[in-house]
């Protein structure tokens, strides 16, 4: 014991002669990461105000995209990868959805969703069946898939505003990322947005959502979202903003579910901001016949 003590102080003192020598090392270079050529910075309220005033402009939605959905199995370690088939999304504050799913080549309807923000139903041609329910979510399944509601969809495709009674912090972050096509890092700041509400009577404060923006642009790359317990309900990536027109507006939106195991990755070919919806667009006209399927 007394020699690997005398052995560890000898070391001890070499070290740092060995160092100043130049003795026994090597250089090798590191990746330096690259910065943006501009970082913006704005106060916390400049911050969700620019959020807010971005909520206030957008009254509709009206979407064509390509949708690749993934059922992931994390015990067993796999994915089911469903074939990409033609989207087509119209949205209407404040809670209104309708999606059209239409099976790839073909363009017969695979199904059809719509939701005037409290109810919703989902029919189902190939098999002759419609599913309705309430938005909200009353009592869980054992099927995950049943557990699915329109609202969350609503809340990945529009970065809402904060709601009176929400409260919030701001921090200031940097990620650092693998740029492939240049083969080199990028340094990407951001700020995150946490917003949370008080438990009533209580102190305790219950995360709502999460949303990153990077500071370049300062638009939102990424927003968790979590249920009235705190779990981490869906997260939300936003990437390749392009000009659509009528706004920027992501050209990929990928959607995780991860109590569900769940993904979906949205590519927009095409979107509209603020064109007239009627009622009667969110409303699917089922056909006689149809087997019916009430979800609590």
């Amino acid at each position: 014991m007394k020699n690997t003590w005398r052995g560890l102080r000898t070391l001890g003192i070499l070290a740092p002669l060995l160092m100043l020598s130049g003795c026994l090392f090597t250089t090798r270079k590191l990746p330096v990461p690259k910065a943006p050529a501009m970082v913006q910075t704005v106060t916390p309220d400049q911050l969700v105000q620019r959020m807010n005033e971005r909520w206030d402009q957008m009254e509709t939605l009206n979407a064509t995209v390509e949708i690749q959905a993934s059922v992931l199995n994390s015990r067993e370690g796999v994915a089911k990868d469903y074939t990409s088939f033609r989207g087509h999304i119209l949205m209407r504050k404040p809670g209104m959805l309708r999606v059209l799913g239409q099976v790839p080549v073909i363009g017969m309807t695979m199904f059809d969703m719509a939701s005037n923000g409290k109810t919703f139903s989902l029919y189902i041609p190939s098999r002759k069946k419609v599913v309705e329910g309430s938005n909200q979510l009353k009592r869980k399944s054992v099927h995950q898939v049943e557990n699915l509601r329109p609202g969350f969809f609503f809340d990945a495709m529009m970065v809402r505003g904060l709601e009176p009674d929400d409260l919030y912090s701001v921090t200031a972050d940097a990620d650092t990322m693998v740029d492939a096509s240049k083969k080199h890092l990028l340094i990407v700041p951001e700020y995150v947005l946490s917003i949370m509400r008080r438990q009533p009577g209580r102190h305790e404060l219950t995360p709502v959502r999460v949303v990153t923006f990077h500071r370049d642009d300062l638009m939102p790359y990424k927003q968790d979202l979590y249920d009235a317990d705190g779990n981490l309900e869906t997260e939300v990536i936003y990437a390749r903003y392009a000009d659509f027109g009528s706004g920027k507006y992501p050209s990929v939106v990928t959607i995780r579910r991860p109590m569900e195991e769940y993904q979906a990755v949205l590519h927009v070919e095409k979107v509209v901001e603020n064109m007239p919806l009627t009622d009667e667009q969110f409303h699917i006209k089922v056909p006689e016949g149809t087997d019916l399927q009430k979800l609590e």
